[in-house]
């Protein structure tokens, strides 16, 4: 077994906590809105936002053995995984969705995880989809020890998105810290792809605020994932959290030219590099539940900016 990996939280001198940023964008305050930016893109350059939250308890379980994990062929969590994986010296290999992909130059956000070091594992998918699957995963663990050179009882699994029970313990930090900021949120959004995120969030907010996801998927799944999120994690239901599913733009990584234009507005309104992928459906979803009345008028509402365009 590898010697035990430095606590993430001293290794990797994350910046927490993340800065609660007003901006003045009269879409919002001609309704009453206040908005603010939770930035969470800057609490460290190679893991932003949620992924450091999710994937940082993470590690302190995995103790420095070779984590496994899942994700798409431009999966930002196989990223930060691959450079937590670099900057703390563990093994790392990523199951990716598609084995077709295996025959085809690796795309920019697949070979970054490989210069990271992780070893790349293709897989079709059926075999994908049926990872939670106990015989399933054993394969994929016992083929993830061989990649590695390690035995595959020293593989610790990471889910897809990284979304345990442990990431949404570490997200509740997240709510924490909006909770008792001075700026008085009451309304904190995130755009949801697994869940882990919402789950934590509205835990940490406490009582007399509301956490709102943005779901990027198509499916309609994630209110069971989140609930099944928090029964793991606190025993039961924790806060006050809703799921508005209106805004995937067809699904993950899919967009529409109203989308590319609100998102390039949005940059030069304010000056912020907008992540297509997550942040600017979250982005867009605010500016039309706002014009909706769907915050009541003296709402601060956060919105959390989870990653950066030139960032996992």
């Amino acid at each position: 077994m590898n010697s035990p990996t430095p606590d993430p939280a001293d290794a990797l001198r994350p910046r927490l906590p993340s800065p609660l940023r007003p901006v003045a964008d009269e879409r919002f305050e001609r309704h009453g809105v206040r908005l603010l930016l939770k930035r969470d893109d800057l609490i460290h350059p190679d893991l932003p936002g949620n992924k450091w939250r999710k994937l940082a308890p993470n590690l302190r379980a995995a103790r420095g053995r070779t984590v496994l994990t899942f994700g798409g062929a431009y999966s930002n969590h196989l990223r930060a995984t691959a450079a937590a994986g670099r900057l703390l010296g563990f093994p790392t290999v990523g199951v990716v969705r598609g084995d077709e992909l295996a025959d085809r130059p690796l795309n920019p956000s697949l070979s970054r995880c490989a210069a990271d070091g992780m070893r790349l594992l293709f897989a079709d998918r059926t075999s994908y989809r049926a990872k939670h699957e106990p015989a399933v995963l054993a394969r994929f663990t016992a083929d993830a020890g061989a990649a590695a050179g390690t035995d595959p009882q020293d593989v610790y699994v990471v889910p897809e998105g990284g979304s345990n029970a442990l990431a949404a313990r570490g997200c509740a930090e997240l709510g924490a810290e909006l909770r008792d900021d001075p700026e008085g949120v009451s309304v904190a959004a995130v755009a949801c792809g697994t869940g882990g995120t919402l789950a934590g969030l509205a835990a940490g907010l406490g009582p007399g605020r509301r956490a709102l996801g943005v779901a990027v998927l198509r499916g309609g799944f994630l209110g069971g994932e989140v609930r099944g999120l928090q029964r793991a994690a606190f025993g039961g239901p924790a806060g006050d959290w809703s799921l508005e599913e209106r805004f995937h733009f067809g699904g993950y990584a899919r967009a529409t030219p109203a989308l590319d234009a609100f998102a390039a507005d949005f940059e030069d309104r304010h000056g912020l590099p907008v992540e297509r992928l997550y942040v600017a459906k979250l982005l867009y979803a605010l500016s039309t539940l706002a014009a909706e009345g769907a915050f009541p008028r003296g709402t601060a509402l956060a919105a959390v900016i989870t990653g950066r365009p030139d960032a996992p």
